[in-house]
Formats: structure tokens, sequence, C-alpha cells
């Protein structure tokens, strides 16, 4: 019986990864050309890490199937009770205190409120405590070369990637970070990384790891994104309903206020636009209406997701 149970365990670990001859497949050679012919890399060396790819069935069966529409954008409260409960803010508290100075030379660099940057850093990884354990080159191998609905995405990630490495010296199979090949304090994809990623603690290098580096790097991201020192992010609205209906919530289409008021939706304070992102937080019994403005869709730039949105702006009023 126990021999069977030994067998059953590692079958399965077998079936979630295991290696793979990628090498045979023609997307394979034609990926290594390009590196070869466009970005000077050595083809033996980018053979040999192909040979100790492990293909994740697991984390590719992650983006198989439709993705989820951002008007539902899952449970409100599973953000809730994850982070913004009562030890989590008090941890966040304390990790601002920690990097405060940091945290307003940001907010002074780049106007974007300091509150603001802590959200971010608790939610990516609790300011570095959870960066992730997945070999990132098995992560995006298996992502770049097998059918799934970001398969053109995570190709181009690969690209990045390597060419991050070679910048940086890292070794492409050591690294690792989240099941989607995201990295560091922040947790930024090698493309982010390499545009937004900058030195702010003054080591001349530039370290996703590193919380001071990440701080500067999230604030460089949001403002050459478009973010707007001092403008209202998202205020509270006065649906009296259950749930919303009738009209389509997200962060990518506005409605002009007079429209949202026809379905008994209106800022409960000062909301100095005329147009506005109808936002909607589905909790357990109810939901709850926002209305955001431009610099909450800079939020949503980093990851596409309203309650990912609201867990930062209401950390940052939590703080």
């Amino acid at each position: 019986m126990k021999k069977f149970i030994v067998w059953v365990l590692l079958s399965t670990l077998w079936v979630y990864a295991q290696k793979v001859d990628y090498l045979a497949q023609k997307e394979v050679q034609r990926f290594i050309n390009t590196l070869v012919v466009q970005h000077g890399f050595e083809r033996y060396h980018l053979e040999y890490l192909f040979t100790q790819a492990v293909f994740d069935v697991e984390t590719l069966n992650r983006y198989r199937g439709k993705r989820r529409s951002n008007t539902t954008d899952g449970t409100w409260i599973r953000y809730k009770t994850k982070l913004l409960d009562e030890t989590s803010m008090d941890y966040y508290q304390t990790k601002k205190r920690q990097y405060h100075a940091t945290l307003q030379r940001a907010s002074r660099d780049f106007g974007v409120p300091a509150d603001i940057l802590v959200g971010f850093l608790a939610i990516e990884s609790k300011f570095g405590k959870y960066t992730g354990d997945y070999k990132v080159w098995n992560s995006l191998t298996t992502l770049a070369f097998y059918n799934n609905r970001m398969q053109n995405f995570f190709y181009s990630e690969l690209k990045y990637y390597l060419l991050m490495c070679r910048e940086k010296n890292y070794d492409p199979l050591s690294v690792k970070g989240s099941f989607a090949g995201a990295m560091g304090a922040v947790q930024q994809m090698p493309s982010i990384m390499r545009k937004f990623l900058i030195d702010y603690n003054g080591d001349g290098k530039k370290n996703p790891w590193d919380i001071e580096d990440a701080i500067g790097s999230v604030a460089n991201f949001l403002h050459q994104k478009g973010w707007i020192e001092g403008e209202v992010i998202a205020v509270p609205s006065h649906f009296k309903g259950v749930r919303l209906g009738g009209i389509q919530a997200g962060y990518n289409r506005s409605y002009p206020l007079a429209l949202l008021k026809q379905y008994g939706i209106e800022p409960k304070s000062n909301f100095p636009y005329s147009n506005a992102y109808l936002l909607r937080l589905y909790d357990q019994k109810s939901d709850e209406v926002w209305l955001g403005a431009n610099n909450f869709r800079i939020l949503t730039r980093y990851n596409p997701s309203t309650n990912y949105g609201m867990a930062i702006f209401k950390i940052a009023q939590g703080l």
C-alpha cells in the first residue's frame, strides 16, 4: 500500500512538472533564431537553457479558458479578508514608518502619494515577504510555447526576460518569481522591469528585490503612465440598490455623471469631473459602488482589475 501511495505521489509530480523536448518544436527554433540574429545571443547557450526547461501544466492551466471579464472581477471579500484586515494594516503602518524617507522622496519626485506606494508594496509582496517560489524560466517557457489565452504576451515576455538576465548578469535558470513570471517586491514582468525599474537607493544597481528601488520604480511607472498629482482617485456613490444592474461597470469605460444619476448613482463627496468610471465591488450581500477618476484608471494599468485598484486605494485611505 505504501509503495502504491508513493507511486501516485510521484506520478502526480511528473504530470505537473516534467521535462519536454522544447528543441524539437519549430516555434522554439524560430524563437532561438530571432534572438541569435536580432540580439546577438549564442545559439548553444539558448539551446542549453531550453534543455533545462521544465513544463508546468499547473501554471498553464491558470491561463486556459476564457478570462474573467473586468465587469465581475471576482469577489471583493477575498481582497478585504486577505489584505485589509487589522493585522495586515498594522504591518503596513510599520513598513510605512520604516521606509518613510524613501516614500516621501518618491512622492516628491514623481507626484504620487506615499500611501498609494505603500498600497502597491503591500499588495504585491507585503514589502518583499512573498515574491514567489516559481522558477521564472519554467513558467515563461511553458506559457510561451503551449496554447493559452495569453500565449503571445508570454512569448514576448520570454524574450524580454532573456534580455533582462543578460543585462543584469542573472542566471535565467535560477531567478524565482510568481507563476506568471513576475519578479521582485512589486512583481514586475520582464518588459515592465526593463522599462520602469530604477536605482533608487543610490548603489548603482537596479534591483527589483530591493524595497527602495521598488518604491521608486512603481512611482516611476505611475508617473509615466499619466498619474496627475493632487487629483481625485475615487469617491463612494449614493447607490441604494443591492446589486448593480442595467449598466456595465469597469475601469475601461467612463460615463457622464448625468447618465449615472438616471441609475440612482451619484457621488457622495466632491467629484470635480463630468465623467466617471463606474466601479463595482461585488461583496457577499450587496454591491459597493464607487466612481473613479483618471488616477484610478492609472492604478489598473499595473494590474487590470477593479478590485486590485480599489484595494490599493483603500489601503492608502486606511494608513
